[in-house]
Order: structure tokens, then C-alpha cells, then sequence
């Protein structure tokens, strides 16, 4: 699978590749013969409305008009959908369905806590959509993480009709060997393909998806060499060739990638030019092993500091993630579960005391309204965040929202898309709205 228009920019340029910036290389990267091109979900949905002033939707259906070939994918945060927190399930019903019309036909699913009640429903909308359904494990090390355990997640993924597995190294952690071993053990006991998605943050990418193949992994995710490595993908063309004459041949011409690598080069001149300072560097960042924090969420907290005045903490910060990492549970960092830890690491170093000051999203989490994580929460900072505040043992029922979202884009004139970028991000969907409607009288 190419990552180039989702995951790749998402990674090194903080997800600012515009719309027509991908539609002069859509059809280049159509005509190479991917297994699938991701290009939507994750933060793209966000980032579009936020910072680009573009209609994700609008997006989803000009990319459908050039890409022809090629399956398109999006990955899914389950009940968050593409949100930070959990919708109603019209809500979710809805999101998917218009997913599916718009264009999508692979949907990724993940859950931060690898908690399964949290895809439940948004797996059973893409059954029922008719897309191909691809469970994902949010794959993390800890001392409460096995590969027995990711395998029983799998296993209920396939329970909900899972029609492939997707291990998700996030934070680009995964080394060739523990790959091998899972992947092993998906196919003997679950027999579904197996799609492996790292990255190349730790320099270890290529080595695990190798090992991955020969465990009998049929996909890898990879992108254009010109937005490959650093916090990306492994380049496609790199692991094309170093497949090429065995029984793993992927039977793809490098050579078509080429048109598409070279406009990349002015694209990522064009967004560094509009965008100071978001261009990651791709180097190999071999911190990673010790705090498995993800590419992009040092890169923002970098960011985050700079602007503070606050930089000198930066290191510190870093230091304190795996202490809160498991002060809460090992919980997987990948949104949003990154951005929880690495909010609460940073107000304890900045207070200089840990938990003088707790952010509402840990207390929610630790409520239990984020779901259940795989190892224990220490009881002294649960009395600390929630006192004898019961914890919830079943997801919460949350009341339905789209109602009020269709009524709610009436006056601008709004579609049902309109009104789901509205249940995910109101404010930033009514500037885009009254932008909109200023264009068009």
C-alpha cells in the first residue's frame, strides 16, 4: 500500500499537502499497480477544515475521479472516528456509510487501547457499507503486552468480520524478529491476510517488513521515495526492488513511480514554503526505542515549546512519557492516547511536581470513558485524578447527534457530509461554512 497522500505528508509535513497538490500526482500513483492507496482519515479530516480551509469531503471525491485502479483506503480511530473523542453511534453509522459513497473502499480500524468494544460499531457500519473491513492492532511494547495477547485481539476483530489484520507500529518500534513472531502467529491462527504499517522512525522499517514478508504478511505500507523515511514509510521503490526476483516479486515496474517522486519534490518545496518550520528532517531517531513516542507527536511538542520559550524542558518532557505511560496502564501511544500522556508529562515537569495538576482528558481516561487498557492503573494516581468516582465497565451510551448536526448546518445551505465535519469539529467547520457561502454569493 502507498501512504504518500495520507500518512507520509501526515508525517513529515504535519498533514499540510493541500488538495490540489495531490491531484497532480493522483493519477501517476493510480497507474503503479499499489495493492491500495491511503488517502484519507487519521488527521488529514482535521487538518484540512483547521488549517488549509478545504472540505475534506470535496477531497475524498476529486481523488475518486482520478483514481481509477487502485482501491483507496482510510484509517478509521474507531468510535473517534476522525476525532479526539467518542461520537454517538448515529453518528458513526453515518460517517462510514458516507465514507463508502464518497469513495472509500478499505477501511483501517484502530483503537488506541486495543479495546474492542471501541470498534464494535464502527465495524459493523463498514460491513454494512459493503467495504472491505481491515482490523488493526495498535501494536506497543510493555510489560503487559504479548503476542498472545495482540493475537486474542485479533481474533475478535475476526469475530466481527474482519476481512484483513493490520499491525499498526505507530511509533516505528517493531524490530524484525517480534514482527516475524506475530505475524506467524496471525496467520496460523487466524489464516486472514496481514498487512504490517510501521515506520521508518528507528531505522529498523525495511529490516521488519522484510522479516514480516517471509512470516507471510501479504501488504506492506510504503510511500514515494521523495516523502519516505525519517518519521514516514520505508520508499516503495527501495522494498519493490529488494523483492524483485524472489517468490515476494511485487510485479511493480519502478519506473512508474518516478513522474509522481519527481513532483513530489516541488510539492514539499511549495508546502516548506508555505508552512515555516513544518517540514520534518528525516533522520533516523533512535530515542524512540527507549520513550516509543511517535514522530509526529515530538515534532509537535518541539513545536509546542519552541513557541513557550520552553524548549530547554524538552528533553525532560521526553523522560517523563514512559512514567506516565505506566502510571496509566501502558496505554498504546496513538491518538489519542499520545497526546493524553504527552499533555500530562508535560504539565508535571512544568509544575515541577507529578499530578499537582491533572488534565481532564486523563481523568476522563481514567474514568474509563476512553476504554479499558491492557495493564493497571496505579491506584495512588486514580485516587489523585477521580477520587471514589466509580470507573465505567461497558462503553458509555452516548445520546445521538445528528440530528442536531443536520440542524445546525441548515443556515449554510449544508449537505449531510456538512453536518458530519460539523459532529466532529463545530468551529472549525462553521469558519469553513461562512468562508464557503462568502465564495459562492
Amino acid at each position: 500500500m502507498d501512504t504518500t497522500l495520507r500518512d507520509a505528508h501526515q508525517s513529515l509535513f504535519a498533514t499540510r499537502m493541500t488538495t490540489p497538490q495531490m491531484m497532480k500526482i493522483a493519477a501517476y500513483l493510480d497507474k503503479v499497480g499499489f495493492f491500495s492507496m491511503e488517502v484519507w482519515g487519521g488527521a488529514t479530516f482535521d487538518t484540512a477544515l483547521r488549517y488549509l480551509n478545504e472540505d475534506p469531503w470535496e477531497r475524498l471525491r476529486l481523488l475518486r475521479s482520478v483514481i481509477k485502479n487502485t482501491p483507496m483506503q482510510m484509517l478509521l480511530r474507531g468510535q473517534n472516528l476522525v476525532g479526539y473523542r467518542p461520537y454517538a453511534d448515529d453518528v458513526v453509522d453515518t460517517f462510514v456509510q458516507k465514507s463508502v459513497e464518497n469513495g472509500i473502499d478499505i477501511v483501517r480500524i484502530f483503537d488506541a487501547l486495543n479495546d474492542i468494544r471501541n470498534v464494535e460499531r464502527s465495524a459493523k457500519a463498514v460491513k454494512k457499507a459493503g467495504a472491505h473491513l481491515q482490523g488493526a492492532l495498535s501494536y506497543t511494547i510493555s510489560p503487559v503486552h504479548t503476542i498472545k495477547g495482540f493475537v486474542e485481539y485479533a481474533k475478535r476483530f475476526a469475530d466481527l468480520g474482519a476481512d484483513s489484520i493490520c499491525i499498526k507500529d505507530m511509533a516505528g518500534i517493531m524490530s524484525p524478529y517480534p514482527c516475524y513472531e506475530l505475524v506467524a502467529a496471525l496467520k496460523s491462527e487466524i489464516g486472514l491476510p496481514v498487512q504490517i504499517h510501521s515506520h521508518y522512525t528507528s531505522g529498523m522499517s525495511s529490516m521488519t517488513y522484510l522479516k514480516g514478508v517471509e512470516a507471510g504478511a501479504s501488504v506492506i505500507d510504503c510511500a514515494v521515495s521523495t516523502v519516505a523515511m525519517g518519521s514516514s514509510q520505508s520508499p516503495d521503490e527501495t522494498m519493490i526492488v529488494a523483492f524483485r526476483d524472489t517468490e515476494y516479486d511485487t510485479g511493480i515496474d519502478v519506473r512508474r513511480i518516478r513522474p509522481a517522486a519527481q513532483l513530489l519534490k516541488g510539492i514539499q518545496d511549495e508546502i516548506a514554503a508555505a508552512n515555516p518550520g513544518v517540514v520534518a528532517a528525516r533522520t533516523v531517531d533512535t530515542d524512540v526505542l527507549n520513550y516509543q513516542i511517535p514522530g509526529g507527536m515530538i515534532s509537535n511538542l518541539r513545536a509546542q515549546l519552541t513557541q513557550s520559550n520552553n524548549l530547554n524542558k524538552l528533553e525532560s518532557i521526553l523522560a517523563e512519557v514512559p512514567v506516565v505511560r505506566q502510571d496509566l496502564g501502558y496505554p498504546p501511544l496513538v491518538t489519542p492516547m499520545s497526546q493524553i500522556v504527552g499533555v500530562q508529562a508535560s504539565m508535571n515537569v512544568m509544575t515541577g511536581q507529578r499530578y499537582k495538576m491533572i488534565s481532564k482528558e486523563v481523568k476522563a481516561y481514567i474514568k474509563g470513558e476512553y476504554g479499558k487498557p491492557a495493564g493497571s492503573i496505579d491506584p495512588q494516581v486514580q485516587k489523585m485524578a477521580i477520587g471514589d468516582e466509580p470507573v465505567l465497565d461497558a462503553r458509555p451510551k452516548l445520546p445521538d447527534e445528528m440530528q442536531n448536526c443536520v440542524e445546525a448546518v441548515k443556515p449554510y445551505n449544508g449537505s449531510i457530509e456538512d453536518a458530519l465535519s460539523y459532529a466532529l469539529y463545530p468551529d472549525q467547520a462553521v469558519k469553513f461554512f461562512e468562508g464557503r457561502a462568502k465564495k459562492q454569493s
